[in-house]
């Protein structure tokens, strides 16, 4: 069996205080601006969402499509949006630790905010290093 394809922007969160994989951390990933002087069709910057795995990864994006839209919405994948940038673009990648720990008084940081530049062309992983009052993140391969 073949491993699905990853896309240009994958993540991984390991839970260091337990020593394995955090699974099933809701994750939001953002376009938060491109050297275009538009993105094009994509107004508004365009959200998407994923769960870990079991791994505690991020391998492929949910298709995102504007809640502005009416009648047929359009569905763009993350490959769509990457079509539309020429050049550097800027990205944001949010995790929902707080649910992940189970609550406010459960950590100190309720999200984890990574924003990150993204060169043309290029494909990227971030891994977060996540503890309840920690965290360290860097540019995987």
């Amino acid at each position: 069996m073949s491993e699905p394809t990853k896309d240009r922007i994958t993540c991984h969160i390991l839970d260091t205080t337990l020593g394995q994989p955090a699974r099933s951390v809701r994750v939001s990933l953002s376009l938060v601006s491109t050297s275009n002087a538009s993105p094009g069709p994509l107004n508004p910057p365009p959200v998407f969402e994923s769960t870990t795995d079991e791994d505690g990864r991020i391998k492929t994006w949910l298709p995102y499509s504007s809640a502005t839209s009416s009648g047929e919405v359009p569905v763009y994948t993350l490959e769509d949006v990457f079509g539309s940038i020429k050049g550097t673009s800027r990205w944001t990648l949010k995790f929902d630790t707080e649910a992940y720990f189970g609550g406010p008084d459960k950590t100190f940081f309720p999200e984890v905010v990574v924003v990150f530049s993204v060169a043309e062309g290029q494909k990227y992983h971030v891994p977060l290093l996540l503890a309840p009052y920690s965290y360290s993140t860097y540019r995987g391969s």
